[in-house]
């Protein structure tokens, strides 16, 4: 556990490693055992710094923030572990958070993969009905929403290992998770700013966001590699499809991650 200047505290896992560092950030609900197969895949080149994010898994939230309050977390994590640059890969919340961090200290990025991410605000009316599922959850429990939760983030995935973990999600955490997703800004047409390569990966079977806010990114990205889409992946890609999305990372880390 690592404690920030401001008082947040900050789960995280240095798997360690000679190689390169490179972060790694889960998904809305999900902890930073998301990575545990990329961990293994990884760790013989690289140094994999996984982080639980504020009201996820072992960090708590105790206040509303957003995403550039996580990315400024895992900047000061960074600090702690004497680590000047790193990469940073994301997937869907891990993504906006990436982007920010890019976007807060340029110089200590030297890569970014994202994956079924989006630089762009909620579309009102689907932060409307996420707001609305937020309810049902508060009043009538998670067991009334969870089926649809898994059916948007990991499509037909079996999410049976990650269920009991997302029931344990109440109360104000879960209403400061949501906050954070749905009140989120912009930051594509801030995207020109971002001259570090970047990586973008997304699932022709997404249920959050569709193929074009891929694009978008792709588009306004100065140092993106083409966009890299994967036949029937769903949202949370790392998790659904992590054979057909290691290959594409394997490639770039290996020639973008130590900033050279």
């Amino acid at each position: 556990m690592m404690i920030t200047p401001a008082g947040q505290r900050v789960h995280y896992r240095d798997h360690g490693g000679d190689g390169p560092p490179v972060v790694v950030l889960h998904s809305f609900l999900m902890d930073l055992s998301m990575w545990d197969r990329q961990v293994d895949a990884f760790r013989d080149g690289f140094r994999i710094i996984a982080v639980d994010e504020r009201g996820h898994g072992e960090t708590p939230a105790d206040g509303p923030f957003g995403y550039w309050d996580v990315a400024r977390d895992v900047l000061h994590l960074l600090d702690h572990l004497g680590v000047e640059r790193a990469a940073v890969v994301g997937t869907s919340q891990g993504g906006f958070v990436a982007l920010r961090m890019a976007l807060l200290a340029p110089e200590r990025v030297t890569a970014l993969a994202v994956l079924g991410t989006s630089g762009e605000a909620e579309d009102p009316q689907v932060a409307e009905g996420y707001r609305q599922l937020a309810g049902i959850w508060a009043a009538q429990g998670p067991d009334s929403v969870i089926d649809a939760v898994a059916a948007i983030c990991l499509g037909e995935t079996d999410a049976s290992a990650w269920t009991p973990k997302w029931r344990a999600v109440r109360g104000e955490r879960f209403e400061r998770i949501v906050g954070a997703l749905v009140d989120r800004d912009g930051v594509l047409d801030r995207a020109g700013e971002i001259t570090v390569p970047v990586l973008v990966l997304h699932g022709t079977a997404d249920l959050a966001y569709p193929v074009a806010r891929a694009e978008a990114l792709v588009a306004a990205l100065p140092k993106a590699e083409p966009l890299v889409t994967i036949d029937g992946g769903a949202h949370f890609l790392s998790v659904t499809n992590p054979d057909d999305v290691y290959p594409h990372l394997r490639e770039f880390l290996d020639a973008h991650a130590d900033g050279k």
